[in-house]
């Protein structure tokens, strides 16, 4: 950018900033001094310089006060004048904006420009107050560039290797994929603090169906063509240029929450090592006779018309008859429902009813069951029924394991073709299965030809209509029941018999349990162990083909032969070749039919897109070849990932990583809860109650939030319920928090078991700590001095009381957030830190270390005493933020790199994040000063508890006397007498003892049978002046209350007030109770210091 634009602009910055500049770029003295009014920097005339930019300082902080003072002036005036046109609201966000504007002016220090990728650089004075924004930007790219995410293969440290469950490429960042991140950095952050070759792999999943769907709606928006319309080789073209151009935005987002992803060795399901691996999988596992094609019941999307997995499906409780909106229908379908109707008996013997929630499958059904035990029907064994449509006879079988005599009639239709459990019938009574749905879900050719073309919930109607004309129909009842809805399409998912490619399970599942059963594999929490066992033990068979064009193609040809009398494609099982090429199927195909001519077609479907994930712990170090990296990093370390897929991936990776490579695929799986909100319930953009991590790491408006609410797919009502939750939820909007405040706080929620119901208020708390911890390092510098330089070591038992007993819990605090973190009990980790920091260091330590570090020097020894308070002060600072790091890595970079280094004959590194973790010191450890300490806080907590009594403000330091009964007391009492006036505010503390007398006009507390505390009052407060006010306050509260009493018990009321402000009354009642109980406790309080000096 030009440079006198930039140059002009620096006229309102702080003198010292441009002295800072002109000292550092002397290339551009003489231009800046110029336009600035500044004589040219330069040795010589340095002092000058800076006498000049002092006397300059002080003239612009004099009108930088007269301006604030105008300004204020003016806003005030401004603000009387336009009251009654503006919103109370707008008026208070208004003034708000224009006094932070003011302060900022003068207090925040802005740092010079630091090139991207350069290591971040800093202004020459602390900022006042945190700004996430500024702390957070610069030090990523710093990061990356310098290469310290990157593991080195040939390193001959221990290693630390974890593998990113892989984002949908379509996808963008979710709080989900934020607690992921939160996890899994803060894991590699620590053992890269320990010295471990940490590597932490990126990659990006292809995500079939939901990619597919994106550009085939991109495709119609653009163009008006289905993927029908342009083919599959140019579909597929237009996916990956879709990828090139908009996929993986989700990486970038990592880069906001913090991740260490070793980017250099980034990659994506689809590319030509993962593709190759794939291939090399299907290919072993078929060899082996774990994989096989077979026509088996399978989930189908009639509107994506493909086979999708049990975890695409979600699952909606419908509690009785429920109209739903199913895609392709113009008006809804009635869900929850039990239709009752009559099948004849073969020779008009009579009928047999049953049930079901799906009328139109009967048009496939095969038989009706009966339990063999169910008198009702014992005469009927072996008999059938006439099906009313076709005349198909149906045969009356008995099943124990299906029926439950109890539940309906006893009877049940069995459809082998459409539902999970009749399949398994027919496949125990060998009974005939018929697929009455084409592939989008309208009736073929077997439905009959009354129905044959109809939609499915269309034929649902039409043959209800056909039951009731040939008087069979038996009525509906209410009825509970599961829906699968497809989560890409909102479809009713249909059950289906499909030819597929499927995965023998079994023999890997025992493999899988016995890893875990022998300590091979452990899995954390422990509680999932017994959801590992339930579901291996009782696992099925998988579906790996999908009906999609976009991901890895099924490495399978059909081969017909010329002399075939059918030629119709995958009609025969045994027709298939598996080869890892075309040409190697070829070579295959021509020794099985050895001197036959014949043509190939390879299989349109594509796999599953979890096969290619449960082969990422492996395949992105190379397998099938054994690269450096594979025989360096696998089997990997730790898998974390969140519960919900503890089978769906988690299990499948195990599987398939002990089959193919030999060895579990890692050693650990921690798994994570799932994120609700803050009322419990699910997140859902349809409730309105999504939240973007980006939204509180950046905030956001409620109008913000609203208009792209606006912008959704959701319905009139649902856009209506999500924007009155949403206004409920974030009335004023998500005010910005920072992607430390947000790592930290989902930390810390992590101890709640499965569910994490996350307050946004929370996230808020930690943003407000992090400008209290960053206050706490500025104060630090503050005492330090410019000129300080950290002792290379001292004789911590020559250290003042303070110090000791801040050390000593520091020591404990290590091993505490180090322990937790060995445990992967990150919310005790967040627990220990946080203490620490806020309840020790911040409460405690900086405030008793105040008046010596302000002290006249009247201490005997007052230099030696500051000196060691310094050191001490600067080792809890430095060890503090090392031992944060992990949780929360942009504050704790910016604010570590602003303390002074130890001198020594090894400099610190140039990052933190490559420095050490604290390790606890031996001689740190002092029990007898912490148990000290703890009776010195709870004379201090006995005399905060009187002066919050009478009321006491921070100005009034009273005298206190302190009666010790024994010796042993009166010791610790000596020992922290600093402590206690520092932390009391007190102007004196005297020792008394069993035969001295208390003095006259105090307040009286008692903190254990050996101490108790007297807080003279006598000169600090007037009992009688005191009692007047509040008793007067008191009788104001009274006709307050008596006032809203009266409008609340006016007839009428609850029809009259709107709910908002019936609800605004009941809260100011409360408030005025409480007031009322607080001003008479503080009148009883001064009626008794009254009668004690009586």
């Amino acid at each position: 950018f030009p440079l006198p634009a930039f140059l002009s602009s620096l006229q309102s910055i702080p003198p010292p900033i441009i002295t800072y500049l002109l000292r550092s770029h002397q290339a551009l003295a003489s231009q800046m001094a110029g336009l600035l009014d500044l004589p040219p920097s330069n040795d010589t005339k340095e002092e000058d310089l800076d006498k000049k930019m002092k006397k300059e300082q002080k003239a612009k902080e004099k009108e930088m006060k007269k301006l604030k003072a105008a300004q204020k002036a003016e806003a005030a005036k401004s603000a009387q004048n336009s009251k009654a046109s503006q919103p109370t609201k707008k008026r208070e966000l208004k003034a708000a904006k224009d006094a932070a504007v003011l302060e900022g002016a003068e207090t925040y220090y802005v740092p010079p420009p630091t090139i991207l990728g350069e290591k971040k650089q800093l202004a020459p004075e602390m900022a006042k107050t945190y700004n996430p924004k500024a702390v957070e930007t610069a030090w990523y790219e710093w990061w990356e560039k310098a290469g310290f995410f990157v593991a080195d293969p040939d390193s001959h440290e221990p290693s630390f290797v974890i593998v990113v469950p892989p984002p949908n490429v379509t996808g963008a960042l979710h709080i989900g994929h934020a607690l992921t991140a939160a996890i899994e950095d803060t894991v590699v952050r620590w053992h890269r603090m320990q010295g471990s070759n940490t590597l932490w792999v990126p990659g990006v999943d292809h995500a079939g169906i939901a990619t597919q769907v994106v550009v085939e709606k991109k495709l119609m928006r653009e163009k008006g063509l289905t993927r029908h319309d342009v083919g599959r080789e140019k579909f597929v073209e237009e996916v990956w240029k879709w990828k090139e151009e908009y996929g993986g935005t989700i990486c970038k987002q990592q880069r906001c929450i913090g991740a260490s992803l070793d980017w250099s060795r980034e990659c994506f399901t689809m590319d030509e090592k993962r593709s190759r691996a794939v291939i090399e999988a299907f290919v072993c596992l078929h060899a082996e006779g774990l994989i096989y094609r077979d026509n088996r019941l399978v989930n189908w999307d009639c509107i994506l018309r493909t086979a999708i997995s049990d975890i695409e499906v979600d699952h909606i409780d419908i509690e009785g008859q429920t109209p739903f909106k199913v895609p392709g229908y113009g008006c809804p379908i009635e869900f929850g429902v039990l239709t009752s109707f009559a099948y004849p008996l073969e020779g008009e013997l009579g009928e047999i009813v049953v049930s079901t929630t799906r009328p139109e499958t009967m048009l496939g059904d095969t038989a009706v069951a009966v339990h063999p035990e169910d008198e009702r029907y014992k005469h009927l064994h072996g008999k059938c029924v006439i099906h009313p449509f076709n005349g198909r006879k149906l045969p009356i079988i008995c099943d124990a394991i299906l029926v439950d005599p109890k539940f309906g009639t006893g009877a049940v239709k069995i459809t082998p073709a459409h539902d999970p459990n009749d399949f398994e019938v027919g496949k125990r009574h060998n009974l005939e299965f018929i697929n009455i749905f084409t592939d989008d879900g309208k009736i073929n050719a077997n439905g009959g030809r009354d129905f044959e073309g109809l939609k499915r919930f269309d034929a649902r109607t039409a043959v209800t209509n056909c039951l009731k004309d040939k008087g069979l129909y038996r009525g509906v009842e209410n009825n509970k029941m599961r829906l699968g809805i497809c989560s890409r399409s909102s479809d009713v998912v249909e059950p289906m018999l499909k030819p597929q490619w499927f995965v023998n399970c079994n023999e890997m599942a025992r493999a899988s349990c016995e890893a875990v059963r022998c300590g091979q594999l452990e899995i954390l929490p422990k509680q999932f162990e017994a959801d590992w066992f339930r579901w291996l033990e009782n696992i099925h068979d998988w579906c790996v083909s999908r009906q999609l064009w976009w991901g890895h193609r099924v490495p399978a040809w059909y081969v017909t032969l010329e002399d075939d009398d059918m030629s119709i494609f995958g009609a025969d099982s045994d027709r298939w070749v598996v080869g890892r090429s075309k040409e190697d199927a070829e070579l295959q195909a021509s020794k099985k039919y050895l001197g036959k001519k014949f043509k190939m077609e390879q299989d349109p479907d594509v796999l599953d897109t979890w096969f290619s994930s449960g082969l990422f712990p492996f395949s992105v170090m190379g397998w099938p070849d054994a690269t450096t990296d594979f025989k360096a990093f696998y089997p990997t370390s730790l898998l974390e990932t969140g519960h919900d897929i503890l089978f769906f991936w988690v299990a499948r990776m195990v599987m398939l990583g002990i089959r193919l490579t030999g060895h579990v695929p890692f050693k650990k799986v921690y798994l994570h809860a799932m994120i609700r909100d803050g009322h419990g319930r699910k997140m859902s953009k349809s409730l309105g109650n999504v939240i973007d991590p980006l939204d509180v790491i950046y905030g956001i408006s409620l109008n913000g939030l609203l208009e792209r609410l606006e912008q959704s797919s959701l319905d009139k009502r649902e856009l209506e319920t999500a924007k009155s939750g949403l206004m409920k939820d974030f009335p004023e909007g998500i005010p910005e928090c920072g992607a430390d405040a947000l790592r930290f706080a989902l930390l810390a929620y992590t101890a709640q078991s499965d569910r994490i119901n996350l307050d946004i208020h929370r996230v808020i708390g930690y943003r407000h700590w992090c400008n209290k911890l960053w206050n706490a390092v500025r104060f630090g510098m503050m005492k330090l001095g410019k000129g300080f330089v950290p002792s290379k070591r001292f004789d911590v038992g020559s250290l003042p009381f303070g110090c000791k007993w801040i050390l000593s819990v520091l020591n404990k605090t290590i091993v505490k957030t180090t322990t937790a973190l060995e445990a992967y009990n990150f919310s005790g980790a967040t627990t220990a830190v946080y203490s620490w920091w806020l309840y020790q260091m911040c409460d405690v330590f900086i405030e008793i270390i105040k008046p010596t570090m302000v002290g006249d020097g009247s201490h005997p020894n007052h230099t030696l005493l500051c000196r060691a308070t310094r050191d001490t002060l600067f080792v809890c600072l430095e060890n503090g933020l090392r031992l944060l790091h992990p949780f929360m890595p942009f504050v704790t970079e910016e604010l570590w790199q602003h303390l002074p280094e130890r001198p020594g004959d090894c400099p610190r590194t140039v990052s933190i994040m490559i420095a050490r973790y604290p390790c606890s010191i031996e001689e740190w450890d002092d029990e007898e000063t912490e148990v000290q300490m703890v009776l010195i806080e709870s004379v201090v907590k006995s005399i905060r508890s009187i002066r919050m009594a009478f009321q006491l403000q921070t100005k009034q330091r009273p005298e206190a006397f302190l009666l010790c009964k024994t010796e042993e007391a009166s010791l610790v009492i000596k020992k922290g007498y600093a402590e206690i006036a520092a932390l009391a505010m007190l102007s004196n503390l005297q020792i008394l003892r069993e035969t001295d007398k208390p003095p006259e006009g105090c307040a009286v507390a008692i903190v254990n049978e050996h101490i108790s505390i007297y807080l003279q009052l006598k000169g600090v407060v007037d009992a009688t002046t005191e009692i007047s006010s509040l008793r007067k306050r008191k009788e104001e509260l009274l006709r307050k209350q008596e006032a809203l009493a009266k409008k609340i018990d006016a007839p009428g009321y609850k029809e009259k007030i709107p709910s908002h402000v019936e609800e605004e009354n009941l809260n100011k009642s409360k408030k005025l109770l409480a007031e009322l109980e607080t001003v008479e406790e503080a009148t009883r309080n001064y009626e008794m210091l009254l009668t004690h000096d009586n």
